[in-house]
């Protein structure tokens, strides 16, 4: 629970470091593409939060010296537009990846962004601080600090960085939507981040006796910069039609604001530099300067609550991940658990004290009919403690429940992760396949299995029929969702192959395209290497008998073992390993490999020049126009894929200049066929390495999975080629799922909404729920058949008892199946359990029951609804906005 009260004497430092930091706004902050098109110069809800992130980062930073690095000084950074990557590559090393904090700050900010488009949150006047609810608005901003803490604390740090960015959505809105700046303040509310004291001189609002206090006059203008009545009272404008606003009262304002057109006309936010949006648009700026302040001082105090560690690991300040093992325990895995145990104890001990310390480590056992619990810890010689006492016991026949315990290793484990499988036998749960490819995507976990499969073998293992050789196919489609592989080995080789866990976990790792990408043997394949690239390594896995490898000044090597003109290669039964000599050769080297099958070949390398990417429908209709951000494009809609390109730090590129990227080529995975070459776009300032491009429709026709490929050129001209190794796929439909704003108490039963529309031609589907743990969930739609452009609403009810965990996290899941062979599509979601306390509960307004429910989600649905006409094909309007509003089910979630 968080205290009473703090002094703000407590807060200063970092408040003191914005302040010797912070240019003018319109320099200082980078629009995103709303407000490029809408309003120039507006500084936006995701500007704020990343330029917060930074300024509390860098204040960190400047405390804590890098172990054997020289100290940040503050003066290096006044004046200057603080970038993600400057100040990461400062701390860490120009070397070592920033891509984990970008994607956390991403989570962050998109986060933030979607409270003004899903479906529970962009009508909540509570949830914006509207319709003169400040005191209720500021229950769920505490309660929603509380919730950060917990669920960081518990290590749910993708649900703490959700709630985040809803929290300073929030928070952010109660200086645009106030009048706090009005009444000329230029310091963040003393007790807006406090349960108590109760907020003071605030504007009634109309009771049932009282007429409440007037507090806007009537304006005609787009611009009303005189229109507030009292210079004393706190108020904030209504919006919309729900709460009505009462006679006297002021209205948020702008072009989509119902409320606006009624006396007293106009309204005071400060959303934007453009009248048309902000009446009190002349204020933007000093309401972006306050909001920035608050925004700052609540990232603080997290941080004083947390510890700089688990505030580091809240946003991901490290180019760390974690150590994920799945291990199969049944008698015949004596070798392969000793090899997994070698793997740990020499990263533990390689990496202790280092920056590439894994932040946490994840182990879950399985066997038959058996599978976890899970172990999660940060302290690495607890880690080793509870995988020493992991030993091979017992028999059973051969499949296993290998997919079960990766399921709930890939809910455990942080994002951007790698998880590492080891058995000897296939799985008994292949019906989970589908649901854990998704859970692979969803986290963006890449998952190696290392399968030490010998039908000779015996022992510890039962074989008590005939076994198909396509029993490993699950593990096969897993590893191409993740961007992962199977690699099949024996006994004998286990130790030595288990040493690519340790190179996967390098930092820095990236994907280098091949061309084509499915390797024919006797045939030549290519790969691009450019100058920012090191320790460049081949991997080749299957029944080869030679092959060859050519640099661009035709030096070749072949499979002799050892040192050779180009690099050094192992060989492990049918694995091959073969690893460049630092520097590589810049340029365009070549592969040919002799086998009997085609052969499966992958080229990575260590490189802090990296990407992420995500997706997004273009809004540009309805109360506050933007860009919506997807995890995955939907067949038949409208797609903006959108790329952060990471590692870009100024005054360290290659050459004459920064890399620049020109295009993206879509394959089909995994055969490797061009979908397209999608041109790229700039967005905002170079050096903030975001690109944009439109998705062609005959792309989005189609049902399937597609990896990306980032192409253009060094500071020096030559190429650059990188890749997303997990690929991402078309979703047939689109399903979302949403609870409600606050967190789960024991003993409550609560509402949850379930959407789902078709783009591109009719689906009859059937709609499968499931919750871990096993609380009851009902529902009223369990079929739904859609016409094209149609879309269906239901609801679920979750209950909670009384015996449920406090500070634990329930998970739904919930199965769309249509026709086969098209995929199923599945949405999580994460709720969080807290034990409620008297503070945590809103009060309930005199005009509750006047409000409406958001049209997206009706609680009043008998068994399902179908609208027709809801969800067009071209641009997104206001013909179809109630369709999309909740997509983004997964905030903020980029790609590898």
């Amino acid at each position: 629970m968080l205290p009473v009260e703090v002094p703000l004497s407590h807060l200063a430092p970092p408040i003191l470091l914005l302040l010797q930091l912070l240019l003018p706004p319109t320099s200082a902050f980078f629009p995103n593409i709303w407000s490029l098109l809408a309003a120039p110069g507006s500084v936006t809800h995701q500007d704020l939060t990343e330029e917060a992130v930074l300024n509390v980062t860098l204040q960190l930073f400047l405390e804590q010296p890098p172990p054997g690095r020289p100290r940040l000084r503050l003066e290096d950074y006044r004046g200057r537009t603080l970038l993600a990557d400057d100040i990461f590559a400062a701390y860490f090393g120009s070397l070592l990846p920033s891509r984990r904090f970008r994607a956390a700050l991403g989570e962050v900010s998109r986060a933030n962004a979607a409270q003004d488009f899903l479906p529970a949150s962009r009508n909540n006047p509570d949830l914006h601080f509207d319709a003169e609810r400040l005191v209720q608005g500021r229950t769920l901003l505490v309660g929603a600090l509380r919730e950060i803490l917990v669920a960081a604390r518990a290590f749910e740090h993708t649900l703490a960085r959700q709630r985040l960015g809803a929290a300073l959505h929030a928070l952010q809105d109660f200086y645009s939507h106030s009048n706090w700046v009005e009444l000329g303040e230029r310091q963040p509310h003393p007790h807006l981040l406090w349960p108590r004291p109760e907020l003071q001189s605030l504007a009634q609002a109309k009771r049932k006796t009282l007429a409440g206090d007037p507090t806007c006059s009537d304006c005609e203008e787009l611009s009303c910069p005189g229109n507030l009545l009292d210079l004393t009272l706190l108020t904030s404008g209504y919006f919309g039609m729900h709460p009505p606003k009462p006679p006297g009262k002021c209205s948020h304002g702008g072009h989509f604001d119902q409320s606006s057109s009624q006396p007293p006309r106009g309204g005071i936010n400060k959303d934007s530099t453009s009248p048309s949006f902000s009446p009190h648009h002349m204020l933007h700026l000093q309401a972006v300067q306050v909001a920035l302040l608050a925004s700052i001082e609540a990232l603080s105090l997290l941080r004083s609550r947390l510890g700089d560690r688990g505030f580091s690991r809240l946003l991901d300040i490290t180019p760390a991940s974690s150590l994920s093992f799945v291990l199969d325990t049944t008698g015949s895995m004596g070798e392969e658990i000793n090899a997994a145990k070698i793997q740990a104890r020499h990263i533990v001990e390689q990496r202790r004290g280092s920056p590439m310390e894994p932040i946490s480590y994840v182990l879950v056992p399985f066997h038959d009919p058996g599978f976890g619990p899970v172990f999660t810890t940060s302290d690495p010689d607890s880690f080793w403690q509870k995988l020493n006492e992991i030993h091979a016991l017992g028999g059973g026949d051969e499949p296993e429940m290998c997919l079960s315990a990766l399921e709930l290793a890939l809910q455990h484990t942080p994002p951007l992760s790698d998880i590492f499988v080891f058995t000897d036998a296939s799985p008994k749960d292949a019906f989970l396949t589908n649901r854990v490819e998704s859970l692979t995507r969803e986290r963006r976990c890449r998952v190696t299995f290392l399968v030490t499969e010998d039908p000779s073998r015996v022992q510890g293992r039962l074989r008590r029929e005939t076994l198909s050789p396509l029993r490993f196919e699950p593990y096969e489609a897993v590893a191409l969702a993740s961007g992962g592989e199977v690699i099949f080995t024996k006994d004998q080789y286990i130790r030595d192959v288990a040493d690519i866990i340790g190179e996967n976990m390098a930092g820095g790792l990236v994907t280098l395209p091949l061309e084509p990408p499915v390797l024919t043997p006797g045939e030549t394949c290519t790969f691009v290497v450019d100058r920012l690239l090191r320790h460049v390594t081949v991997r080749m896995h299957g029944n080869i008998s030679g092959f060859w490898i050519k640099s661009p000044a035709g030096v070749s090597q072949g499979p002799e073992e050892g040192t050779g003109p180009l690099g050094h290669t192992r060989r492990f039964g049918q694995f091959w390993t073969v690893t460049m000599t630092d520097p590589p050769q810049t340029g365009l080297w070549e592969i040919q490999v002799a086998a009997e099958r085609p052969p499966r070949v992958r080229v990575q390398a260590q490189s802090a020049l990296d990407f992420l990417f995500y997706f997004g429908i273009p809004v540009e209709d309805g109360p506050h126009p933007g860009l919506y951000p997807m995890t995955q494009p939907v067949a038949g809609l409208q797609t903006q894929l959108l790329v952060e390109v990471t590692g870009l730090v100024s005054g360290q590129s290659s050459g004459d200049g920064q890399p620049r990227f020109s295009h993206v080529v879509l394959r089909r995975a995994p055969e490797g066929a061009v979908g397209g070459r999608v041109p790229l776009e700039p967005v905002g300032p170079p050096e903030r390495g975001l690109l944009a491009a439109s998705l062609p429709p005959t792309l989005l026709s189609v049902s399937a999975p597609f990896s990306l490929e980032l192409v253009g050129q060094d500071g020096g001209g030559q190429g650059l080629r990188r890749t997303a190794p997990q690929p991402f796929t078309v979703a047939p439909v689109l399903l979302e799922l949403s609870g409600p704003p606050a967190f789960l108490a024991p003993g409550s039963k609560v509402p949850l909404s379930l959407h789902i529309a078709s783009f591109s031609g009719p689906q009859d589907l059937d709609l499968r729920m499931s919750v871990n743990p096993s609380f009851s969930l009902t529902s009223n739609l369990s079929r739904a058949r859609l016409g094209l452009n149609e879309s269906a609403w239901g609801q679920m009810w979750l209950e909670v008892p009384d015996s449920a965990a406090p500070d634990s996290v329930v998970t739904v899941t919930v199965t769309a199946l249509g026709a086969s062979p098209v995929p199923p599509t599945h949405a999580f979601l994460r709720l969080l359990v807290l034990a409620q306390s008297l503070q945590d509960r809103p009060q309930t307004p005199a005009h509750s029951a006047d409000r409406a429910p958001p049209p997206a989600t009706p609680p009043w649905l008998p068994s399902s609804l179908v609208t027709r006409g809801r969800a067009g094909g071209g641009l997104v309007g206001r013909a179809w906005w109630g369709t999309v509003v909740g997509v983004l089910l997964l905030l903020g979630c980029s790609a590898w």
